[in-house]
């Protein structure tokens, strides 16, 4: 179970983060402005979004297996037809396409992995599971770069499709055998309910889950604006296009070391305190690199990745002490929109704000915003030592 919901994270997040390397050739070809290059952006990251919720509720009806299958098939096929968009429009209505598909892998493989660790090392599960999503981000921007040159945009996209379309069917069949993701048993009538089940959103401690919502809010868009802009931050420093893959490439692996690197820092110091020291990295990064030549910037670039990373995971794995377990997919799902949400919005309100004031000063502003998680962290301290046995909403 573990390693098909990894490696459907390997997929969907390669999908999501291969759009950080077209961005620059996409705005190139189509004279783009920074503005639609976030509009671009949104359009996936808000499509991702916008399913999150109806996915979770979809998959108590009819299961995560079918669900997750498709929504793979789909985000091929919506890349198939990016590859062979002709303007601005086509390729945001296809990346929009693309986006709703892959809103079913958050939440459902993570409620999947969740059920399956029930008494077991879930923590160290989850963090594996999130582990697998940065893989794909090192290995598929990476793999695109290489391609770039050979058979041009379009046919990097149509191979990167032809994957897609693959791994659907080896989701499938991987499910199958293991018998995870049926369609459940129909739900039994109110008054026959077993008394440990819940109702709404079974979350147990809603002030608790509001706070790690906001610091999600504030993670999300600040790693989703920042590479979105960073191609471009690197072209202005004298890089090539083609060298942006490269770029991103350091960058994700310093982030699939976070994983693993904060994870081992929240059993040792808690939390609290690596969200924290990974907020203050994060910004202090981001503003350094904004002085940094070209080739002083690629050394840094894995270090901000392992803070930019960190924090999400000891996120995700906190959700899951705050909620109902019989409901965590749909509270995954929700905790998942409002991040995704926030990612799709802000690089289409920074791309207005690099239109008008620069791409340094847009770059210094997320450096500088993300330190408001800080103090929205503090108060976690307690609510994190145990879940509390609050009625769930």
């Amino acid at each position: 179970m573990l390693a098909v919901a990894c490696g459907t994270h390997f997929v969907h997040d390669g999908f999501a983060d291969i759009l950080l390397v077209l961005l620059p050739f996409w705005a190139s070809e189509f004279r783009l402005s920074l503005a639609q290059v976030g509009l671009l952006k949104m359009a996936y990251s808000g499509g991702m979004a916008g399913f999150q919720i109806p996915a979770g509720l979809l998959a108590e009806r009819w299961g995560e297996r079918w669900l997750l299958a498709a929504g793979t098939a789909t985000v091929a096929l919506g890349y198939v037809g990016a590859g062979q968009a002709g303007g601005f429009t086509a390729l945001l209505a296809w990346l929009l396409a693309a986006g709703l598909a892959s809103g079913v892998q958050h939440p459902l493989s993570s409620s999947l992995v969740a059920h399956a660790y029930e008494a077991g090392p879930r923590r160290m599960a989850l963090g594996t599971y999130n582990f697998s999503g940065d893989l794909g981000k090192v290995a598929w921007p990476f793999g695109l770069a290489l391609l770039l040159p050979v058979l041009g945009w379009r046919g990097a996209v149509t191979a990167a499709a032809g994957v897609g379309l693959v791994a659907a069917v080896a989701v499938l069949a991987g499910l199958w055998r293991t018998g995870a993701g049926a369609a459940p048993a129909p739900a039994p009538p109110a008054d026959t309910a077993p008394a440990g089940a819940v109702a709404g959103w079974g979350i147990r401690d809603p002030r608790a889950y509001t706070r790690l919502s906001a610091i999600h809010v504030i993670d999300n868009s600040t790693r989703s604006s920042f590479l979105t802009f960073l191609p471009f931050l690197l072209i202005a420093k004298g890089s090539a296009p083609e060298g942006v893959g490269f770029a991103l490439m350091l960058t994700f692996a310093g982030g699939a070391a976070g994983k693993f690197v904060c994870g081992a820092l929240a059993e040792r110091v808690g939390v609290i305190r690596t969200v924290v020291l990974t907020e203050a990295a994060t910004g202090v990064g981001i503003l350094l690199l904004l002085t940094l030549p070209l080739a002083a910037c690629l050394p840094v670039l894995p270090l901000v990745g392992v803070a930019l990373n960190g924090t999400s995971s000891v996120l995700y794995a906190s959700v899951a002490d705050v909620v109902a377990s019989d409901r965590r997919g749909r509270s995954y799902a929700l905790f998942y929109t409002v991040g995704v949400g926030a990612a799709a919005l802000s690089p289409v309100g920074y791309g207005l704000v690099g239109d008008g004031a620069g791409l340094p000063a847009t770059v210094g502003l997320i450096g500088a915003l993300v330190f408001l998680a800080i103090p929205l962290a503090l108060p976690l301290r307690r609510a994190l030592g145990a879940a509390p046995a609050a009625a769930p909403r």
